[in-house]
């Protein structure tokens, strides 16, 4: 059977649904990868970022050969009617770095992967910037470019983590060159700052909320992609 490939940023996006799947870690220029893997499905989480992004959907295609693409994780929404929790298949990604669109032939709707995280402002300004941009990333375009370049069919899903009108913490200096998150220092940065207990709690609170919610509609989109797979290769 045809494999499917799954690229997140962060294990914490998807781990309810992969706690008790295979591990096993593979190398890719330089670098090392924890694959999780169940049945036809490998899923790969590459890290924070475009380059991070890039460097592992390469790496998985590499070593597996996939089918399918899938970019999963979380988004920011850009449209305030989107609460935590909501689950999006957009069809058109925008790369802001470019401006460059991917048609991914299914779903509906716009993300614009932007190169940082977004803060209330910034959503602002890329909603105006984007008026047909319902949500916010930093992974798709770059998952969704690297699938291009070696002809393999690409998908997005994803989970509403923030709302249009949350300021996110700014969370980008803890971002490593290589897309992992240092979250003991962000943890020490917070610790310090009363000011941001609150919104950092929230975020916590929010992102196990789109967690669940992701994982839970990841498991039926694979089983409908699995289905369309067998439909091709029986006829």
């Amino acid at each position: 059977m045809s494999r499917i490939a799954v690229v997140a940023a962060l294990e914490r996006e998807v781990a309810p649904l992969i706690r008790d799947w295979k591990q096993r870690v593979a190398q890719s220029s330089g670098r090392k990868y924890r694959l999780f893997e169940k049945g036809n499905v490998t899923l790969v989480c590459g890290g924070i970022g475009r380059e991070a992004s890039r460097r592992a959907t390469e790496a998985v295609i590499r070593e597996v050969q996939p089918s399918r693409i899938v970019s999963v994780g979380f988004v920011g929404a850009l449209d305030p009617k989107l609460p935590v929790g909501e689950i999006v298949e957009p069809r058109t990604i925008i790369d802001a770095h470019d401006g460059s669109r991917t048609d991914t032939g299914q779903g509906d709707g716009v993300l614009v992967s932007f190169a940082s995280v977004a803060s209330r402002d910034q959503k602002e300004k890329l909603r105006k910037a984007y008026a047909d941009a319902a949500v916010v990333d930093m992974e798709a375009a770059a998952v969704a470019q690297g699938a291009q370049s070696r002809g393999v069919p690409f998908s997005v899903l994803k989970a509403v983590s923030d709302v249009a009108s949350f300021d996110m913490p700014d969370m980008q200096r803890f971002v490593s060159s290589d897309g992992r998150f240092r979250v003991g220092m962000f943890a020490f940065h917070v610790a310090v700052r009363p000011w941001q207990w609150s919104s950092t709690l929230s975020l916590a609170v929010n992102s196990r909320k789109a967690s669940r919610a992701l994982c839970a509609a990841l498991e039926k989109f694979l089983m409908r992609v699995r289905n369309e797979e067998s439909m091709k290769e029986v006829l």
